[in-house]
């Protein structure tokens, strides 16, 4: 049985990693040679910044989108697994618990985005929330960036797509339901595991997976085009709930499905490996070895086309159950569009042709 008196509770990382653009570091030690913790389990510290950018131009080919736009960079949510730790040493800062501690909040997202669809030369396509971190994440809940932008959005009949572990969400179904009638809106709920146990210490600051179904349910009522993504798929933790998910959210009123298989790029391996050995000690082996079978050996691939299904006989595996199950169950039998051709800038007149 593993021990975690040690364990810090509400949090994914254990420890932050070192920042590769940051050469040199210091640590505290006491005289005695025993390190002094001040805080066991560290609070969410919020750091204001004024950024000069807020929209960026997708340009990978396996994420499904064309513009991303990102208020929050850290994530409270804490989810072991995510990609997106990685982009936190940009500012300085640590991929492991800082990541999850220092959430940096755009003050003039909300103005950054008007001004950026006023520009002439914005063509519209659809524009992502959540494209790096969770725009629904705790602190949403007293800074409202997102909402602000969502208006922003309406005013001009931008069209979005949100992606959210978070049933916060429901917040604004007012404005979403709204933008639906015009097809502009389509959110996407993100459900890893709807054991409570394993959601629990794998995305501990998450939404449960219940709540999420129950969200998806109440934006289907309201008219919300729903779907869900089962991401990541990791082997020997959670490739069993496959069938169990895509049931509930199609019950639920999802009309798509999409995942991924788990990639531990970066400094994300240290992470997910520390975690995986303390949490489930008794098959971390086995996990670690699966998830390595679904990348030629690693743990990690880089490759566009690849990266983000992996390859070999338990990827394939998985592939071949996602096929099944969202044909069982009515998932992703047509494709649904955002209107891109009502976009009007303030003041403008709607095109007829």
């Amino acid at each position: 049985m593993v021990n975690l008196d040690n364990f810090i509770k509400g949090r994914g990382a254990q420890f932050n990693t070192a920042n590769k653009f940051i050469r040199q570091s210091t640590d505290f030690e006491s005289v005695d040679g025993i390190d002094i913790w001040e805080d066991i389990n560290p609070k969410t510290e919020l750091i204001a910044v004024q950024s000069n950018s807020l929209v960026n131009k997708v340009t990978s080919p396996d994420v499904g989108m064309y513009y991303s736009a990102n208020p929050y960079q850290g994530c409270e949510h804490g989810c072991i697994y995510c990609y997106a730790r990685n982009s936190f040493e940009y500012w300085g800062y640590s991929a492991g618990l800082d990541f999850e501690t220092k959430i940096l909040y755009k003050e003039n997202a909300p103005d950054l985005l008007r001004k950026f669809l006023m520009n002439k030369n914005w063509d519209p396509v659809p524009i992502s929330f959540s494209g790096n971190t969770d725009c629904y994440q705790p602190v949403e809940r007293k800074l409202e960036i997102t909402r602000k932008m969502i208006e922003v959005c309406a005013e001009f009949n931008q069209p979005i797509g949100i992606i959210t572990k978070n049933a916060g969400v429901l917040r604004d179904i007012d404005l979403l339901s709204e933008m639906a009638k015009k097809r502009l809106v389509r959110v996407i709920l993100s459900i890893t595991s709807l054991d409570e146990n394993l959601r629990g210490k794998m995305e501990p600051r998450t939404s449960t997976g219940l709540q999420r179904l129950k969200a998806l349910e109440k934006l289907a009522n309201a008219g919300i085009s729903v779907g869900v993504m089962v991401a990541p798929i990791i082997p020997g933790l959670n490739d069993n709930e496959m069938h169990n998910i895509l049931k509930s959210v199609a019950d639920a009123g999802a009309t798509t499905a999409g995942y991924t298989f788990v990639r531990l790029n970066g400094v994300i391996h240290d992470l997910f490996k520390d975690w995986l050995f303390k949490v489930f000690p008794e098959r971390a082996d086995k996990v670690w070895h699966l998830i390595e079978s679904g990348h030629g050996g690693q743990v990690n691939d880089s490759r566009f086309g690849t990266r983000m299904k992996g390859e070999g006989p338990i990827a394939e595996m998985v592939k071949q159950q996602f096929k099944k199950y969202t044909a069982s169950f009515g998932l992703n039998q047509e494709i649904y569009s955002l209107d891109c051709t009502l976009f009007q800038r303030p003041g403008e007149q709607l095109s007829l042709f």
